[in-house]
């Protein structure tokens, strides 16, 4: 029963379409309307601005490590699930949400959260990366896929360091979404018509 519960729980809190609420509630704004029609951080960032794309953000981090976190409180501690699988759960309701017709983000945020929860030096490494690229490219897709290979490659070190087979391969896992999910984003690249940010 613990099992069902936590990955319904997990499920549930990836599912919390943060930019779709926020734009609703705060703008008066369906952001699926708008911009390239995605329900995640850069396209809030592009419709709503700073402040609600910093919030969604941070939400959607946030979905992330409370799944991690959920999976080590004592209630569930017989389930014998690994938190890190938990945040796959959640990250898979970040992309395929029940509360906004199984159409999401782009696992991007929701990742790093999982991260965040399960390993925060790794998250942090990760972050720095995603800055940098952005920095350099100035394409949140990019940025996005470049710290996904990137930080497999710290994970792999890692594995090799401390043996955490799990880290390896759910960081694997989580890539191969990122880049599923930047599919038209890849077509853009390569056609040169990918939107760049403005701020940096």
């Amino acid at each position: 029963m613990e099992i069902i519960l936590l990955i319904l729980f997990a499920y549930l809190l990836g599912s919390i379409p943060s930019a779709l609420w926020i734009g609703k509630l705060f703008y008066n704004t369906d952001v699926r309307q708008h911009g390239s029609g995605n329900l995640g951080a850069t396209n809030t960032f592009r419709v709503l601005g700073k402040t609600a794309g910093l919030v969604v953000t941070a939400i959607d981090i946030l979905k992330g490590t409370a799944a991690v976190l959920l999976a080590l409180m004592p209630f569930f501690s017989s389930a014998g699930i690994h938190p890190l699988l938990v945040g796959v759960v959640a990250v898979i309701g970040h992309m395929f949400p029940v509360f906004a017709n199984f159409k999401g983000g782009k696992a991007v945020a929701t990742s790093g959260g999982v991260l965040l929860g399960y390993n925060w030096p790794i998250f942090i490494l990760v972050l720095l990366t995603f800055l940098v690229a952005l920095k350099i490219t100035k394409m949140v897709s990019l940025s996005s896929m470049i710290v996904a290979v990137v930080g497999f490659i710290y994970c792999i070190g890692y594995y090799v360091w401390t043996g955490d087979f799990y880290l390896m391969i759910v960081v694997g896992l989580m890539g191969i979404f990122i880049f599923y999910r930047h599919r038209a984003n890849i077509t853009r690249i390569k056609a040169g018509t990918e939107p760049k940010v403005k701020w940096l």
